[in-house]
């Protein structure tokens, strides 16, 4: 790969997806950000120099626009994905489905270097998103074998829905439910994630190999609940929830939200993930993001208090408060 070549990105317009598309234009590609809706990615085109990046429509429910999207291009990058299912946005249709038509559709046109994002703890056991992210792994490498997997852990930036979300609750919940607050996560920065993509493109060595990424640092759940109450200066008290309340709430809730415009608080789902560690190193065959010549890693101190102080109560005018 250089300078010049064509790489496909599907979902570019979301938050992992922008990142991408920013630095493969900063590396000189051209960019073809496959979407079903381009009118309304105006934004995406100045995210490279004038023409470096092209918009065109793509539904990945119909495999002639894919190939179509796919004309001419060096390399493609998957990020259509889903935590939540609502009507037609099903783990199935999003994470399997679709992944299985890009590959194929690539492997039809020959293209050997395809970028599937998948996610940490991706399994044939385990939350029923982490079982469809291990079948659409499965499906990308059965097409392409020199596919390349992405594993992240909790990915941070402006337009996260991690800390973002909980600080959200943070201020209207007076007390903060915590569920399975010793499981481990790792995040890591959405800029380092592209950057590890850009490098996979760009490493022969990275061909039909599956890399989890993870930050700098482990925390706990409860770390993490407590920087975020800790940095919007809103302090809270941590209530245990145990599994076996929070299954069937998350349950309740996932039913009630299909029918609202808003994505859930939780899932029943998203209770059995938090029961297993999201760091790096479940599975020992993988390779991490070190691996990939991506060694400078950003923290969650570093970045993202500079996002989070909308959520304070006088926002930015307020100074952090920090715990006696």
């Amino acid at each position: 790969m250089s300078a010049g070549d064509l790489v496909v990105v599907f979902g570019g317009s979301g938050f992992i997806g922008k990142q991408v598309v920013r630095a493969l234009g900063k590396r000189g590609y051209r960019v073809r950000i496959a979407m079903r809706r381009p009118h309304l990615g105006p934004e995406l085109r100045v995210m490279g120099d004038v023409g470096q990046v092209q918009l065109v429509q793509a539904n990945v429910r119909f495999p002639q626009s894919i190939d179509a999207a796919l004309e001419d291009a060096d390399a493609v990058v998957n990020l259509v994905s889903t935590m939540y299912e609502g009507g037609n946005q099903t783990f199935e249709a999003l994470n399997v489905e679709a992944a299985q038509a890009i590959a194929e559709a690539a492997a039809k046109r020959g293209i050997k270097r395809v970028i599937q994002m998948s996610a940490l703890g991706a399994g044939p056991k385990g939350s029923r998103y982490a079982r469809s992210k291990y079948r659409g792994e499965r499906a990308v490498l059965e097409a392409v074998p020199t596919a390349t997997i992405m594993r992240p852990s909790v990915v941070f930036g402006p337009e996260d829905t991690f800390f973002n979300r909980f600080a959200q609750m943070a201020t209207t919940l007076p007390v903060m439910p915590l569920i399975s607050g010793k499981t481990k996560f790792q995040p890591i920065f959405v800029g380092d994630v592209a950057d590890a993509i850009v490098a996979a493109i760009e490493t022969r060595e990275a061909q039909g190999r599956i890399y989890e990424l993870g930050g700098p640092r482990t925390y706990t759940f409860k770390q993490l609940l407590q920087f975020i109450t800790t940095e919007i200066s809103r302090p809270r008290t941590l209530v245990p929830l145990p599994t076996v309340i929070a299954h069937p709430m998350g349950l309740l809730a996932s039913v009630a939200f299909k029918l609202l415009p808003w994505d859930p608080p939780i899932t029943g789902d998203q209770v059995t993930m938090l029961r297993r560690d999201n760091v790096v190193g479940i599975d020992a065959n993988a390779h991490t993001i070190q691996d990939l010549g991506v060694t400078s890693l950003e923290s969650i101190e570093a970045i993202v208090p500079a996002y989070l102080w909308r959520f304070r109560p006088y926002g930015q005018f307020q100074t952090k408060q920090n715990p006696a």
